[in-house]
C-alpha cells in the first residue's frame, strides 16, 4: 500500500501517531528495561516521567535519564514492536478513498528505521518526525495536503490539545490500543472521541471522510462509535 502524495483534487487526509495508536510500544519497552537495564516500568498514566525507577535501589529516573533510553529502544530494539489488531488492514482500506501521513514522535535519526517498520506492515506513506507538540507539524500537513477533511489519531492529550489549537477544524480521534494502559490514559478532553479498536476506529474515520465536513472548533460535539 503506498499512499501519501498530496493529490490534484481534494481527498480526506488520515493523519495518525504510530507508538501505541498502530504499534505496541508500552509492552516492549517495559521488557526491555527489565531484561537489559533492571529498570522497573509502571506507567500511571500518560507521562513516562515518574515511571521508571532503577530495580536496586528504587531511585526514580529523572526525565533527562529516560529520553536516552528511549532513543536507544528505537535505534536497536523497534524489532520488539508489534502491531495493533486490525491496523494496517484498516489503513489499506481507507487509503483507497484516503491519503495517510504518519507523524511520530521520534527523532529524525529514527526516520529510516520506522519507515522500515512500517513498509514491513504493507505501510509506505510519508512519514513525518517530529519533537514535543504535534500541531505546528499537523498544520503544516494538512496546508499541503489541503484535504476535503482531515482526521487525526493520537493517544495522548497533550497532542490532541496542540492540534485543536493550530487545526481547529480536524477530526480528533484517541486511540490507546494496550489493554494494560487503556484504563490508566484519561479520556482526552479535545479528542471528539475515544475509541481504542481498529475495527470501530477505522467505521468512525470513514464516517467522517463521508460526511466531508470540518470538525466543530471544540470538542464538545463528541461523536460516539
Amino acid at each position: 500500500m503506498t499512499t501519501a502524495s498530496p493529490s490534484s483534487s481534494p481527498r480526506p487526509l488520515l493523519v495518525t501517531d504510530c507508538d501505541e495508536v498502530l504499534m505496541h510500544m508500552v509492552v516492549p519497552f517495559r521488557d526491555w528495561l527489565d531484561e537489559h537495564h533492571d529498570i522497573d516500568f509502571r506507567l500511571k498514566g500518560a507521562s513516562f516521567a515518574g515511571a521508571l525507577h532503577r530495580r536496586k535501589c528504587g531511585s526514580q529516573l529523572g526525565r533527562e535519564e529516560v529520553w536516552p533510553l528511549l532513543d536507544q529502544f528505537f535505534t536497536g530494539e523497534m524489532h520488539r514492536q508489534y502491531p495493533a489488531p486490525g491496523a494496517f488492514d484498516a489503513l489499506a482500506r481507507l487509503a483507497e478513498q484516503a491519503d495517510i501521513v504518519v507523524l511520530s514522535n521520534v527523532g529524525d535519526t529514527i526516520h529510516a528505521l520506522r519507515v522500515e517498520q512500517l513498509r514491513a506492515h504493507g505501510l509506505d506513506c510519508r512519514l513525518v518526525t517530529n519533537r514535543g507538540e504535534k500541531g505546528p507539524a499537523l498544520k503544516r500537513i494538512v496546508d499541503e495536503f489541503a484535504p476535503s477533511v482531515t482526521v487525526y489519531t493520537e493517544d495522548l492529550e497533550i497532542h490532541h490539545a496542540s492540534a485543536a489549537e493550530y487545526v481547529p477544524d480536524t477530526w480528533r480521534l484517541q486511540m490507546v490500543i494496550e489493554p494494560e494502559i487503556a484504563d490508566a490514559i484519561a479520556h482526552a478532553p479535545h479528542a471528539h472521541a475515544r475509541i481504542d479498536q481498529w475495527a470501530e476506529a477505522e467505521r468512525w474515520i470513514a464516517e467522517r471522510f463521508a460526511e466531508a465536513r470540518p470538525a466543530p472548533a471544540t470538542s464538545d460535539e463528541r461523536i460516539e462509535a
